[in-house]
């Protein structure tokens, strides 16, 4: 612990007013922000960064991230969601073995923090042992981010993983009393007989928030969460993941509840869970985070994220117009509001908005700088909260501090040993291939493309017409 000062960037503090601040230091004391403000007089031996041309901003903050399957990091691109669940909750994912969920987790923590990401909800649904969960710790206690354990299993009901002496057991050595912090991590299915409810139970004996998919377009939906506000279940702490297949009577009850929302944009426009809600969830007034849900299809930052949120949005809003022969002149969705979500929302979402999301004074030190002096895409900075949202990426991410910590500088890890992650997940990748076998691995991959009807071509600079591209 020390001090450090970011001098003369354009600080976004994402606080109540969204302030912007050209030209002003953000100076950081021990793990806490201490001032911001223009040429700010800081202590001697204050480490100085020089943020001019840059953005300083919070740190961001991923509520829904399934860490343990980074080592598959791509394989799943050409999935849809009956895919991934086939592979991973009938087929493969009992393959994984506890140093493999090592190995994903350990590199989806320096992938997150090496993009701004400085909190990470690890939803871990590959803990088939505590040996398992034990491994997954280890991992993120490894990377100097700040983590969330979401413990799950699904390869065994929620009902009976909660309710081992074996889980009670890790849940009292490796969390709480300032270790890391915990959710518990599981769907409802929407049985009536609610088979969830001992879940529920033990996530309220133990005093931790429960994150659950819902809204996921033929797995889980309305009567699940019928079935957890019938039962009380339902609280402001709950997340829901990804909401997109949900009535406006699900809404009701999440927006009378005070739960909050993970949007999972480039997951729910590829895989199939419905429609990005986020126009649905602000109809409602419901809380709004962003994640990105898993590496084995998409990207693993937060940018990428608030841009397909922003594109996701926007074409609804202009579809829906065009539908009734109307036109959007003013886009609803800003590019203030999916930054404030990125982080400020995660912030909320986690019950930490009192010292996290934002750059306030008295604030943890979780700050991001995006500067990139090699870039031509750096400058003109005219918007800046547009400027991260559709310009800034991974590359440009040039200072990290988490908890007052320099984790990153000059676009460079500090004290991470990458080539050690390589090497785990280079023995988790051997393991899965010799597993499955080559056949069934390259299959995996590469799923069978299905029949489709191919249209003409309707384009105007050919001669070729038909009725179906012409109006014939």
């Amino acid at each position: 612990m020390g001090s450090v000062v970011l001098r003369g960037g354009t600080v976004l503090t994402v606080d109540e007013r969204r302030s912007v601040l050209t030209g002003h230091d953000v100076l950081v004391v021990d793990d806490r922000i201490a001032a911001i403000g223009p040429r700010l007089a800081v202590p001697e031996g204050a480490v100085e960064i020089d943020a001019t041309g840059g953005i300083v901003m919070p740190g961001m903050i991923d509520t829904h991230r399934h860490m343990w399957q980074t080592a598959m990091r791509g394989y799943g691109a050409d999935w849809t969601l009956t895919q991934y669940f086939v592979w991973y909750y009938l087929e493969w994912g009992r393959t994984f073995r506890p140093e493999d969920v090592y190995a994903g987790n350990l590199l989806s923590a320096i992938e997150a923090i090496d993009a701004g990401v400085t909190t990470t909800v690890d939803w871990s649904h590959g803990l088939q042992t505590t040996q398992h969960a034990d491994a997954a710790v280890d991992a993120l206690e490894a990377v100097p981010g700040r983590f969330v354990l979401a413990y799950g299993n699904i390869q065994d009901a929620p009902a009976n993983w909660t309710a081992t002496p074996e889980f009670r057991d890790f849940v009292s050595r490796r969390t709480g009393g300032g270790k890391l912090d915990l959710q518990l991590a599981f769907d409802v299915t929407g049985d009536p007989a609610f088979p969830e409810k001992p879940a529920f139970e033990v996530a309220r004996e133990l005093g931790v928030p429960v994150t659950t998919h819902a809204g996921v377009w033929g797995a889980t939906g309305d009567d699940g969460i019928r079935l957890m506000h019938d039962h009380g279940f339902m609280t402001p702490e709950t997340v829901y993941v990804h909401a997109a297949s949900l009535s406006a009577d699900s809404y009701h009850r999440i927006a009378a509840t005070g739960g909050s929302i993970s949007v999972s944009t480039e997951s729910e426009q590829s895989a199939g869970q419905g429609y990005p809600p986020t126009w649905a969830i602000r109809a409602h007034g419901i809380p709004v985070s962003l994640s990105m849900d898993t590496s084995v299809w998409w990207s693993g930052d937060l940018f990428s994220a608030m841009r397909s949120t922003l594109g996701a949005d926007r074409s609804r809003e202009h579809m829906k117009a065009h539908a009734t022969g109307d036109t959007v002149t003013h886009a609803s969705l800003r590019a203030e509001q999916v930054v404030e979500w990125a982080t400020r929302g995660g912030a909320r979402a986690l019950g930490r908005e009192t010292d996290l999301g934002s750059l306030e004074v008295g604030k943890k030190a979780d700050v991001v700088l995006i500067k990139n002096d090699a870039s031509p895409v750096m400058f003109p900075l005219l918007n800046p909260h547009g400027h991260v949202a559709f310009q800034a990426q991974r590359g440009d991410v040039h200072t990290v501090l988490v908890n007052g910590r320099i984790v990153k500088r000059d676009h460079k890890l500090v004290d991470v040993d990458l080539p050690a992650a390589r090497t785990g997940v280079d023995r988790t990748v051997e393991h899965l291939r010799r597993s499955l076998g080559d056949e069934a691995w390259e299959k995996g991959m590469n799923p069978d493309v299905p029949t489709a009807e191919v249209l003409d071509n309707p384009y105007t600079y050919t001669d070729y017409k038909s009725e179906s591209t012409h109006g014939g």
